[in-house]
């Protein structure tokens, strides 16, 4: 199964500046603000990489509903922790997702263990988008 998601990064950054958001601390673990905060990124550019991390959390969700066509979903995602879906980079920064939680036991019931390996994220003006393969 394949999930794929578009994210426009300056609204996506608006929502990220807003005043009083808790968004990112809502939606990303702390390690994955931790790998932005500790490559340097600021501003535009932090947006940026989370705006792409949010595109592949989105483009999981997406494949692994397709997985249960025709099925009701194991999660409702209105009650999904978006926390519990963490992109984790390798030294060279290459991405994986891990599912985590409530999430990680049904996704590992459906999947088993195995990590999402075939997940990518790309850049380009203002879009960020991000393809995961199950």
């Amino acid at each position: 199964m394949i999930g794929t998601d578009l994210v426009y990064v300056p609204v996506f950054g608006e929502q990220l500046r807003a005043p009083g958001t808790r968004f990112a601390q809502q939606v990303f673990a702390p390690s994955e603000l931790l790998v932005a905060r500790r490559r340097g990124l600021e501003d535009a550019a932090y947006e940026r990489h989370l705006a792409g991390r949010w595109a592949a959390k989105e483009a999981l969700v997406k494949a692994w509903s397709q997985a249960v066509f025709g099925m009701q979903p194991p999660l409702d995602r209105d009650s999904l922790d978006w926390r519990e879906i963490e992109v984790v980079p390798d030294a060279w920064g290459r991405i994986s997702l891990r599912v985590t939680g409530r999430a990680g036991a049904a996704f590992a019931a459906q999947f088993g263990d195995e990590p999402v390996t075939s997940a990518s994220i790309s850049h380009d003006g203002d879009y960020a988008i991000a393809v995961v393969q199950l």
